[in-house]
C-alpha cells in the first residue's frame, strides 16, 4: 500500500472513526484503525465490537492498493500535530512509513487480517430520510437520555419507524424529549413491536458522521442491531437492552392547560439571567404567568436571588409552575433564537410540555416550590 492524501481530510475521518476504536481493549487490534486504500479513495473501519464504522476519504493518490491497521494513539498524534498540508503513507516490512515535505515517521503495524469484519449495508428493507433531519432527531432527544441510570434502557434514543415517518425520544424519567419527521419507508420497513433503543454513544457518533445535511441517508432496523449508511459512512451498533417507558402516556391530555407562545431567543436569555443564582442544591426558577409578562424567579440562600420579568403576549389567568432551569435550558439551546415554542401549563403540580410546530415536544416534571 502507498498513497498520498490531504491530511486535514484524513484527519476529520480518521478522528470520528477514531471515536468508535477503545482505549483499552484485552484485544488490541482493536485499538487501531484499519485503512483499506483502493482506486482513489480510502476505507477507514474501527469497531469495539458493540459500534462498527466505515468511512470513505475520496481524492487520494494512490500508488499501490492495500490494507494497513494504523495505530489510533500514534497515528492520531501524527494527523493533529503536523503542519503537512499532504501526507503520504507507506506500508513496508517494517510498518507503517508516514512522510511529508519536512517530517516522516515509523510506525509499528500489527496484522491486518486479524481485525474484525466491520459491517456493509446490504439491506433490501430500510427508511430513507435527509440527513438534516436525522441530526435533528439526534439533537432533540439526546440530551434527554440517562446513560448513568440503573435503568439501562433509558441511555439510549428510542427509534420508531412507520410507513409515514420516524420517531425519536429520549427519557431519563423527569423529562422526555419526542421529534418526528417525514421519513420514506422503502421495502415495507418498520420496527413495529421491537424495541429499537440505539445507545446514547452510538447516537452522537452518526451526528458527527452526518457532514452533509443535503444528503440522503438510509436506516434499517434488525432484531439486535441498526445499521445506517450514508454517501461516505456505515455505522452499525448494537441496541440497548430493556423496555422504553410507555412514553406516550407521559404526554398529558387536558382540557384546562393554558397555552402561552413564547420565542426561543428571548426566553434563553432570560433564563440565564434568572438561573445566576441557582447552585448545585437550588435548580429550581419559578415561571410565574400573568398580566402579559413571565416572570422568573430564583433564590439560593449562598448566592442570593434573583427576578427577570419578559414581556409576552398572554392575558389569561396567572399560573405558576417551578422548573429544573438546566431541563428547560436543555430544550432551547437546541432550537433556533427566532423559533416560537408554546408551552402548556395545568397547574403547579402537573407535568409543563413544550411543543414546536415541526413534530417537537418535551415534557418536564415540576419541583416542589417549597424551597
Amino acid at each position: 500500500m502507498k498513497m498520498t492524501c490531504d491530511r486535514e481530510l484524513l484527519l476529520s475521518a480518521f478522528q470520528t472513526a477514531a471515536m468508535v476504536a477503545p482505549a483499552r481493549s484485552p484485544r488490541s487490534i482493536l485499538q487501531n484503525v484499519k485503512i483499506q486504500v483502493q482506486d482513489d479513495q480510502a476505507t477507514l473501519m474501527a469497531t469495539d465490537m458493540e459500534i462498527g464504522i466505515r468511512l470513505t476519504v475520496q481524492g487520494l493518490e494512490v500508488e499501490a492498493p492495500g490494507i494497513a491497521v494504523l495505530p489510533v494513539a500514534s497515528f492520531g498524534s501524527i494527523l493533529r500535530e503536523s503542519r503537512e498540508e499532504k501526507l503520504q503513507l507507506e506500508m513496508t516490512d517494517e510498518g507503517v512509513r508516514v512522510r511529508g515535505a519536512y517530517s516522516q515517521f515509523e510506525l509499528p503495524t500489527q496484522n491486518p487480517d486479524e481485525f474484525p469484519a466491520v459491517a456493509l449495508f446490504e439491506e433490501d428493507k430500510y427508511h430513507k430520510l435527509p440527513a438534516r433531519l436525522m441530526r435533528e432527531l439526534i439533537r432533540r432527544t439526546l440530551f434527554a437520555t440517562d446513560t448513568e441510570s440503573s435503568r439501562y434502557a433509558l441511555g439510549g434514543v428510542l427509534l420508531e419507524m412507520t410507513t409515514e415517518g420516524i420517531i425519536a425520544v429520549g427519557t431519563d424519567g423527569r423529562r422526555l424529549a419526542k421529534m418526528e419527521g417525514a421519513a420514506e419507508s422503502v421495502g415495507g420497513h418498520e420496527t413495529g413491536e421491537t424495541t429499537t433503543i440505539v445507545p446514547s454513544r452510538s447516537m452522537q457518533l452518526i451526528e458527527r458522521a452526518l457532514t452533509d445535511p443535503d444528503a440522503e441517508i438510509c436506516l434499517a432496523a434488525r432484531a439486535n442491531d441498526v445499521i445506517l449508511k450514508t454517501p461516505n459512512a456505515t455505522i452499525q451498533t448494537r441496541l440497548v437492552e430493556g423496555r422504553f417507558p410507555k412514553w406516550r402516556d407521559v404526554f398529558p391530555t387536558r382540557r384546562d392547560a393554558q397555552q402561552i407562545d413564547l420565542q426561543v431567543g428571548p426566553l434563553y436569555s432570560a433564563l440565564r439571567q434568572a438561573s445566576i443564582v441557582s447552585d448545585t442544591d437550588s435548580r429550581g426558577i419559578d415561571f410565574a404567568f400573568g398580566d402579559g409578562k413571565l416572570v422568573l424567579a430564583a433564590r439560593s440562600a449562598e448566592v442570593g436571588q434573583s427576578r427577570i420579568e419578559l414581556p409576552i403576549a398572554y392575558e389569561g389567568p396567572s399560573v405558576t409552575v417551578t422548573l429544573n432551569h438546566r431541563f428547560v435550558s436543555d430544550f432551547l439551546r437546541v432550537l433556533e433564537a427566532e423559533k416560537n415554542v408554546t408551552v402548556e401549563i395545568e397547574n403547579d403540580e402537573a407535568a409543563t410540555l413544550f411543543n414546536t410546530d415541526d413534530g417537537y415536544r418535551y415534557v418536564v416534571m415540576p419541583l416542589s416550590r417549597e424551597r
